[in-house]
């Protein structure tokens, strides 16, 4: 055993638990995610600490109340936005106070009250060209508490008295006293590098380079475990050939296995992690009338690309994901200060499309999907509608593109879809749903 390997086997549940924390809530405190999670942390802590960062390359920091866990990135993911309470992801807006806001709470003191907070931040971002923060604008007021609300959630601001919310309406009856939790303020802003002297978002992936053998293979192994459980699914196309030479091993397995008590499957396209004890923060299949309307979705697409009797979906060489992280690294660094140097030209991705991906040696074409349109998209929600109407709301009966368009995200977080200009590419973990059939629960009334 290379993991837990001091561990007992009388233990062995409660650490795999520990690792699954960690892993879900990279940051934890007294309160975040719950009153317990830091106990179960700290119960583990010394093997938390040496087996995190030997699998993962990650680094596993305790301050006093709260436990960070420093991820190592391998490249830029948008799909994992911050939110606020009704789940909305953080806009520009949000994302700077949220920033303005740890800078000013590193230079208060043990409390501070929401009315001082906002005054320091829109004194900052006053001197921001195109932010500012107008405490009469109630657009500015709900996209400042919304960051507070994320740091309260967390537990780096701590209420003591009155609310948020109240001041959000009227700021002038409204109020909120909070103590700030040092140790917590100081685990979440924790740049890995001196944010002044970066000029690229590249520069916060960077890593030493290896120099010799054995690093690298310990290197890719490490981006192989990340990538398994950092990602719903990996398709060996979209990785380096050293990674995928990992996921096709028989260690890696058993070495996730070992360590957060779920099984990997692997089929010849790529491998998932099985989440059957809650470890990712969302599940697909799930419940909702979004995740309710992508399986159904999911099984129509299924017959529509693999149907050997009907007529045959076009097929389409699949997007290269280095042009894709080349555009999102573009996007990032067009944010840029005016005074900075800028390589965005230097990021574009100039490589053969026809040998693009992470491909085998042996294999010279890029992979080719099945292309389904966006009216078969239309057509197939339609139908759903009509099928089922009983499981979904009016609201989804009378805007039914928006269902369509919440599903088709949903399919192509976890992989499944990739969308294209005019419809979208159909992946293989869509093949697990082929036959799938579904039924609708008739209400009893009593």
């Amino acid at each position: 055993m290379r993991f837990a390997a001091e561990v007992s086997e009388l233990d062995l549940a409660d650490y795999q638990r520990a690792v699954r924390l960690v892993l879900r809530h990279p940051l934890i405190t007294a309160a975040y995610p719950d009153e317990r999670a830091l106990i179960r942390v700290r119960r583990f802590a010394a093997e938390l600490r040496r087996d995190l960062a030997e699998a993962f390359g990650y680094r596993l920091e305790l301050h006093g109340s709260s436990a960070r866990l420093v991820r190592t990135a391998d490249q830029l993911t948008p799909d994992r936005p911050a939110t606020t309470h009704n789940g909305r992801p953080f806009d520009r807006q949000r994302y700077a106070y949220l920033a303005l806001c740890l800078a000013a709470l590193g230079r208060a003191g043990i409390q501070t009250t929401v009315s001082e907070l906002a005054d320091a931040v829109s004194a900052d971002a006053n001197r921001i060209g195109g932010l500012g923060l107008d405490p009469d604008s109630g657009a500015d007021r709900r996209a400042f508490v919304d960051a507070v609300a994320w740091l309260e959630e967390r537990g780096v601001l701590r209420l003591a008295d009155g609310s948020s919310a109240s001041w959000a309406s009227d700021p002038t009856a409204g109020e909120a006293l909070y103590d700030i939790a040092r140790d917590a303020l100081v685990a979440l802003f924790h740049p890995p590098r001196v944010l002044q002297h970066v000029d690229t978002v590249t520069a916060l992936l960077e890593r030493s380079a290896s120099t010799s053998g054995n690093a690298e293979r310990r290197a890719a192994a490490q981006a192989a475990r990340r990538a398994v459980v950092e990602s719903p699914i990996v398709y060996f196309s979209d990785i380096d050939p050293a990674v995928a030479n990992h996921l096709r091993g028989t260690v890696l397995p058993t070495d996730l296995h070992r360590l957060t008590g779920l099984r990997v499957e692997r089929r010849a396209e790529g491998v998932l992690l099985v989440d059957t004890l809650g470890f990712s923060v969302e599940r697909f299949p799930g419940t909702g009338s979004v995740a309710q309307a992508a399986v159904l979705l999911a099984v129509d697409l299924a017959e529509r690309a693999l149907d050997p009797d009907g007529r045959r979906a076009r097929r389409m060489p699949a997007p290269d994901p280095r042009e894709r992280q080349a555009a999102l690294v573009a996007a990032a660094d067009a944010g840029l200060p005016a005074a900075a140097p800028s390589f965005v030209s230097d990021l574009e991705y100039t490589g053969d499309p026809e040998n693009a991906g992470g491909t085998d040696d042996a294999e010279t074409e890029p992979a080719r999907l099945p292309f389904v349109t966006d009216s078969f998209l239309r057509e197939a929600v339609a139908a759903i509608l009509q099928r089922y109407g009983s499981a979904f709301g009016a609201a989804w009966h009378a805007d039914p593109d928006r269902l369509r368009v919440e599903a088709v995200e949903l399919l192509t977080r976890f992989g499944a879809l990739t969308p294209m200009p005019g419809g979208v590419l159909v992946r293989p973990l869509i093949g697990r749903y082929r036959g799938t059939v579904a039924r609708v629960r008739q209400r009893t009334l009593f």
